[in-house]
């Protein structure tokens, strides 16, 4: 095993951490490393199929709790955006995608480090344009759910609710997003059977991280876990 094979592993085994200890973040922390080591378009279809893994975990658990109208607002714009963001993938330099990758990451790892919440009422047509961003956000970088995260959390559902939400709208996305780069032609039989193999260290840390998160602080925890994300970010944006 070479060792940008082995630097993957450990990338995606602290990205899967991460995940379980925040909820989210899985996509945010894996995709700017990962987009130096093997490339944009690679990552993105690993992050994809990663994060739809561990949302399908969650996902039995999470449907009876949905609100389902506010995530119909969300993810039906987000079918019909994801392709323009997959095209933008496919097309752009992959020294630029890379960059906007790590951009993204930055942006919205500041944003939820600081708190930085959604003020607004949650309007049908709020919901609506919103989907429709993150549809070209995830369909381009793999980090959608941020913005939707910034969104929910303003809202007056308990959290369970809002994670329940969250996991529900992740699964519909991602799955979309892999839909839309199977038809561009960007998946690819060995990058499928890497991806899935890598599920493996993957949803073991997400457990283990969700395991540990019962055992920390709260707030602590989920400051360090952006700090650490904004520091790849910035990283990959300076490499």
């Amino acid at each position: 095993m070479s060792t940008s094979e082995l630097a993957v592993i450990a990338i995606v085994t602290l990205a899967g951490l991460m995940r379980g200890i925040t909820g989210f973040g899985g996509a945010m922390l894996m995709a700017p490393p990962l987009s130096m080591l093997i490339g944009p378009v690679p990552t993105v279809v690993t992050a994809l199929i990663l994060e739809t893994a561990a949302a399908l975990v969650m996902f039995p658990d999470a449907w009876p709790k949905i609100k389902k109208r506010i995530l119909l607002y969300l993810t039906i714009p987000a079918c019909f955006s994801v392709p323009i963001g997959g095209y933008l993938l496919v097309t752009l330099d992959p020294l630029i995608a890379r960059k906007v990758i790590a951009a993204v990451v930055v942006v919205f790892s500041f944003g939820l480090l600081v708190g930085l919440r959604y003020t607004g009422p949650q309007r049908p047509l709020t919901s609506v344009a919103l989907g429709g961003i993150v549809g070209v956000l995830l369909g381009a970088t793999s980090v959608g759910a941020p913005p939707v995260i910034l969104y929910l959390l303003s809202g007056p559902d308990p959290q369970v609710v809002t994670r329940a939400n969250l996991t529900v709208f992740v699964t519909a996305i991602s799955a979309i997003g892999l839909v839309m780069l199977v038809a561009a032609g960007a998946m690819t039989t060995a990058l499928m059977l890497s991806a899935f193999l890598l599920c493996i260290p993957y949803l073991a840390a997400t457990w283990l991280g969700g395991t540990l998160f019962g055992k920390l602080g709260d707030a602590n925890v989920r400051r360090i876990a952006l700090g650490f994300m904004l520091t790849m970010g910035l990283v990959s944006l300076a490499v």
